[in-house]
């Protein structure tokens, strides 16, 4: 099945004369027609409005069932479902750039995700939504590693640095604003203008990337070269991806592998994802190529970006979760608490990718999970339920300074020692791993929090006990308080017992979250270590390998 091919393939030359032609053929002899700034901010309108998706209707979701009829439970397959059907395209989109041309996919791919959000908008049943989500999702799959390889064609090495910031900003800021975002959409409107707020961008950015986009002559000249179809990759990916996301977003909802759906789908996640890597191994024309990961610095960018993704999401998680659910904040209040960080990722995004063109990329991955891990052993020292919002702001801003240094940097050595004609790949991949991690890290968290917070409210209730005495005084001492209140002695001793048990899951829980917040410090710090595996490369000179 993976000796198929397109009916016009016999009619294009051989891919590995063209593949060798652009080998021949570096970066740094093209420019586009256009300033390259202008691509960077096109290319990045439209990642910023695929990623803002990914999160926007999350706050959505008790308003979204109501207006469709359906339960709490069956609407989070909204979020899955455009999960799914992304994380599958993602590690492909190189492939289905050389199958179309770069810049014919990045408009199919935007006209995809346009048309299938106004679908989404006007969708009579949850069943429409979900199947529209599920195409507007792999609509949106190839407008991430697509920008990016755009950006890392498009300017010169020394530049690279700076377009990866603007792009790191569109990435990192669009998850925070996500929630904010659509929260008040909904409260102000309807749930169905977080769908219709893509249209009017879409077809702007569509209309832009039709005058201002071109394809390199390295794309141009691999474009649908010898092209094979791989069905069975394709099947495995597809399988094996999708299997995945769905365990990772309803494990902890149906309690992991105590649930024999779940235990289905991981057997079928790893089983297809296992014959993916063997399959592709082999195959002369892959639809994802594996072989890269032979490149060690490839790897070693790849699983920091993996982690990167868990952290991000980590700590975007918990931080308005701890504040919603345990101090009373607002989502509001809990949206401006995270404002901070996203502010100073918009000025340290420019910074990190200032210093890209300066110093070794090794050497700022390295300060950025220093300065992660610093910033989440502080978060174990000062989590408490008496955190103020000065406080909780403040320990926002420190959690994301490190990931400002991480970001840029790290897509940066992913592309040292790749020629040209790969950065599709590479950059498909690298986004892929960032977005698996990303829900490796929500999945994570919401675990470790669940589970951990059982552990410590067994240890808290076994010192919570009548036979204690400073829980009998604790007692007694709310009771009178109560009483004097005006409740009766009776109701005042059972209120006492309540509120002292509330306040035991409460100390219980954030005390899983500051374990959680541990997990993480130290996932930093190996990290750090690991940074100084990464090979030399030459400041401003892109993809170089620095000799020595």
């Amino acid at each position: 099945m993976a000796d198929d091919t397109l009916d016009h393939s016999h009619s294009l030359p051989d891919s590995s004369a063209g593949a060798s032609a652009a080998s021949a053929l570096p970066a740094e002899t093209w420019k586009p027609k256009v300033n390259p700034w202008l691509i960077a901010v096109v290319v990045s309108m439209a990642a910023f409005m695929e990623v803002l998706d990914t999160s926007i209707a999350n706050v959505a979701l008790p308003y979204l069932a109501g207006g469709l009829g359906a339960s709490n439970d069956q609407s989070t397959w909204v979020l899955t479902s455009y999960l799914v059907s992304n994380a599958v395209v993602l590690p492909i989109s190189g492939w289905f750039a050389s199958v179309f041309g770069r810049k014919r996919f990045f408009m199919i791919c935007l006209t995809i995700f346009t048309v299938s959000s106004l679908l989404c908008g006007f969708a009579p049943s949850l069943g429409t939504l979900i199947l529209f989500r599920v195409l507007q999702g792999a609509g949106g799959g190839g407008l991430q590693p697509l920008a990016q390889a755009i950006l890392a064609d498009s300017f010169p090495p020394e530049k690279r640095g700076l377009a990866f910031a603007l792009y790191g900003i569109t990435a990192v800021i669009a998850p925070t604003v996500g929630p904010t975002l659509g929260g008040w959409i909904t409260d102000n409107y309807s749930w169905r203008w977080i769908f219709f707020i893509n249209i009017p961008v879409g077809i702007l950015v569509l209309f832009l990337v039709f005058r201002l986009l071109e394809d390199p002559p390295w794309v141009k000249q691999t474009k649908g070269a010898g092209i094979r179809i791989d069905y069975v990759g394709v099947g495995l990916l597809a399988l094996g991806v999708g299997a995945l996301q769905v365990v990772l977003d309803k494990g902890q909802e149906d309690d992991w592998f105590g649930s024999h759906f779940i235990t289905t789908l991981a057997i079928i996640a790893a089983v297809c994802l296992l014959s993916l890597v063997i399959w592709e191994w082999f195959q002369k024309k892959p639809i994802i190529d594996i072989h890269l990961f032979k490149n060690p610095n490839f790897l070693g960018a790849n699983l920091m970006m993996f982690v990167l993704g868990i952290m991000l999401f980590s700590s975007l998680v918990m931080m308005p979760q701890f504040l919603q659910t345990l101090v009373g904040y607002t989502a509001e209040s809990a949206g401006l608490v995270l404002s901070g960080g996203g502010a100073i990722l918009l000025f340290l995004m420019p910074i990190a990718g200032t210093l890209a063109s300066k110093v070794q990329a090794r050497y700022i991955i390295a300060f950025g999970w220093l300065t992660l891990c610093l910033a989440m052993y502080y978060s174990t020292q000062h989590l408490d339920l008496g955190i103020s919002f000065g406080e909780a702001s403040w320990m926002r801003v420190l959690q994301v300074f490190g990931l400002g240094f991480l970001f840029v940097p790290i897509n940066l050595a992913s592309f040292i020692g790749m020629p040209a004609e790969k950065s599709g790949s590479v950059s498909g991949l690298i986004n892929f791993m960032r977005n698996i991690g990303s829900s490796i890290g929500t999945s994570m968290v919401t675990t470790l929090i669940a589970r951990r917070a059982q552990v410590h409210q067994v240890y808290l209730v076994a010192h919570a006990t009548p036979g204690q005495a400073p829980y009998t005084q604790a007692v007694q001492s709310l009771a009178v308080r109560l009483s004097v209140l005006g409740l009766a002695a009776a109701r005042a001793t059972s209120q006492a017992y309540d509120r002292l048990y509330n306040s035991l899951i409460n100390q219980a829980t954030t005390l899983a979250y500051i374990d959680t917040f541990w997990v993480l410090c130290i996932g930093a710090g190996i990290m750090f270590l690991l940074s100084f595996v990464l090979k030399r490369n030459k400041p401003g000179a892109g993809g170089e390998v620095a000799a020595g």
